[in-house]
């Protein structure tokens, strides 16, 4: 939470289980902090993508899935140990190669793990990097599951089930003993703690599970993560801050409501386009009640805020080439329910054949460019500069692909050639924190804000081929700069005056006038609310964090 003061934001509250806390911790490899992987770094479980995986391909037999089925219902109802769920788990490997059981695990993350990782808890993690804290993933999942998060994350440290392999590197079908789960997953953090002269009493263990009492006994700051009623009660009776997500999963029953809702309304919005379209006569008229309409009913059933600052630069010149940085599916609805009509926009030639995106796009008339093809891609834009120069914005993201990164990405020069071939300027549209509604990959979105800064237009009228490279470096530091140092917003919800033209481009300047001015020194909203004496949220970079799940015994649970 923030405040402006005098056009400047205060510091972040220091809510316990927040980053401004962390941010203010004291320093050093002494301080540990210990993360869950199911249920708190990610929503859901691993195992379940591994299992769905195993499905797919048509890898598990009949009567091993009822064997399966059987375990997690013995195990949810209470009648049978973790131990004999994890080693069931270890056998269905047994005679595989490690290494290719390890590549299995990479490719699972990257396709259905990936995009469940709460962003509140990245943040948690990169925080405690900041500080120099050892960081450690504490899990009883498999290293097939762990390890791919942990280096997703960054992690160094990872305690978890381990897979016993011969000397030719075949698994036998053994888990490594103990098995770790409950009491022996706090013995192994303490072991580990000792091993590395962590002092536990100074640490922080971030976890879900009604099993993670003990080791939450052990820490200094133990921090119950979307937890189970069992240790919900025990947190409330002693004091612990309790944090809750629900920027990731499906959202249960309303979530998936608000889904089926989002994605029925293009349906309603094209025949309105349509009608609209015939009774003008104008085939831009129904597009522009398609892009005015559609993009903002998609975010607002889907429960998503936009919170702009610079509001004013949308329309200070039309047309534009309007840039925005690229990290999911929905960049694109947010920035077309900023700029709303009179735009067309340039895409991968593979979304051509998305069943979606393909005839909205052509609807657009815009551009699916090759990106494995340059003469081909510069040839296709050809015709989005003939748009151009009948009055249409265009759309782009320069960096060319989503980018799953805190910074941007190196802008290629499509869409710079396109402005310097119009004499359109460009326009960059800053966005924060879309990360924190959807993962890159995300079909679905999930409720929350999303901070864009629209930056004022740049003038390409002195922009020539020898100094085309310096110029776009330029822009690309205002995106920098601004995600750096993001503006505090006044009361009104504008920014102040000293930070409109926040991360101006040296030598560039705004098409009416000259960008200049001070810079804000932002300050990030911790995103963590105060609800019952309890911090419900890490940093959600804008967002809040709220709801989450609760559960009890879960079958096929890694803690």
């Amino acid at each position: 939470m923030t405040a402006a003061t005098g056009g400047r934001a205060r510091g972040p509250m220091r809510l316990p289980g927040s980053v401004a806390e962390v941010d203010a911790s004291p320093e050093g490899p002494r301080i540990g902090a210990f993360f869950d992987l199911d249920g708190t770094l990610v929503a859901g479980f691993t195992a379940a993508a591994i299992t769905k995986d195993r499905l797919r391909h048509r890898e598990v037999g009949a009567a091993e899935f009822l064997h399966m089925m059987q375990l997690a219902v013995e195990y949810r109802l209470g009648r049978n140990q973790f131990e004999n769920v994890i080693e069931s788990a270890a056998r269905s490997a047994k005679g595989r190669l490690a290494e290719d059981v390890d590549e299995v695990g990479e490719r699972i993350f990257q396709q259905s793990v990936a995009d469940l990782i709460y962003p509140e808890m990245r943040e948690l993690v990169r925080a405690h990097q900041r500080r120099g804290h050892t960081v450690v993933l504490s899990s009883s999942a498999l290293t097939m599951q762990a390890e791919p998060v942990a280096r997703y994350l960054g992690i160094d440290h990872v305690v978890c089930n381990r897979f016993v392999a011969d000397e030719q590197g075949i698994l036998t079908g053994e888990i490594q003993r103990p098995v770790i789960w409950g009491t022996t997953k706090a013995t192994s953090v303490q072991r580990f703690a000792a091993g590395h002269q962590i002092d536990l009493r100074s640490s922080y263990f971030y976890a879900d599970g009604d099993e993670d009492l003990a080791l939450m006994h052990l820490v200094g700051h133990p921090r119950p993560t979307n937890p189970g009623p069992a240790l919900t009660r025990v947190a409330e009776r002693r004091g612990w801050p309790i944090l809750r997500f629900s920027s990731r999963g499906s959202g249960g029953p309303l979530g998936r409501v608000r889904n089926l809702a989002a994605i029925g309304s293009l349906w309603p919005a094209a025949a309105g386009a349509l009608g609209i379209g015939l009774l003008a006569r104008d085939k831009r008229a129904g597009v522009n009640f398609l892009t005015r309409v559609w993009p903002e009913t998609v975010l607002a059933l889907s429960g998503v805020k936009l919170n702009v600052t610079g509001a004013q630069n949308l329309t200070a010149q039309r047309p534009a080439v309007f840039l925005f940085n690229h990290k999911n599916n929905f960049d694109v609805f947010m920035v077309a329910a900023l700029v709303k009509d009179n735009w067309t926009g340039v895409a991968k030639k593979e979304l051509e054949s998305n069943p979606i995106a393909g005839p909205i796009g052509r609807l657009l008339d815009a551009a699916f460019i090759d990106r494995s093809d340059t003469a081909s891609a510069v040839a296709a834009l050809k015709s989005v500069e003939d748009l151009a120069r009948k009055g249409l914005s265009i759309l782009i993201a320069p960096e060319g692909t989503r980018l799953d990164t805190q910074t941007v990405g190196p802008f290629k020069k499509g869409a710079f050639r396109i402005a310097m071939a119009t004499g359109l300027p460009v326009v960059p549209i800053v966005i924060r924190n879309s990360e924190s509604v959807a993962g890159r990959n995300s079909t679905t979105l999930n409720p929350g804000t999303v901070d864009i800064a629209v930056l004022p237009p740049v003038s390409v009228a002195d922009w020539t081929p020898q100094n085309v490279r310096e110029r776009i470096e330029q822009i690309r530091a205002c995106y920098v700069a601004m995600l750096t140092d993001w503006p505090a917003a006044e009361p009104d919800g504008q920014a102040s005056d000293s930070q409109a033209s926040h991360g101006r481009a040296s030598g560039g300047q705004a098409s009416g006038g000259q960008a200049s001015g001070g810079q804000a020194s932002g300050g990030q909203a911790s995103g963590g609310q105060a609800s019952g004496g309890q911090a419900s949220g890490g940093q959600a970079g804008g967002g809040q964090a709220g709801g989450g799940r609760a559960g009890g015994g879960r079958a096929g649970r890694s803690s």
